[in-house]
């Protein structure tokens, strides 16, 4: 779990920063059609959710 969560964390910190740079991941695309501020609440969402998992399962072994 520790390994997913820093997948989503990784993946969802990357697909906030592309838009900045005129890009944007080609798998994430299909958010997009629902408007903008749902795209940035899946980004954040995903993010968010990748942190959690992350910092929850990071001591466990």
């Amino acid at each position: 779990m520790k390994e997913l969560g820093l997948g989503l964390l990784i993946i969802g910190l990357v697909s906030m920063l592309l838009p900045f740079l005129g890009m944007k991941f080609m798998f994430l695309t299909w958010i997009d059609q629902w408007g903008p501020t749902t795209a940035w609440v899946i980004r954040g969402g995903a993010t968010l959710l990748g942190l959690v998992l992350w910092l929850s399962f990071k001591n466990r072994d």
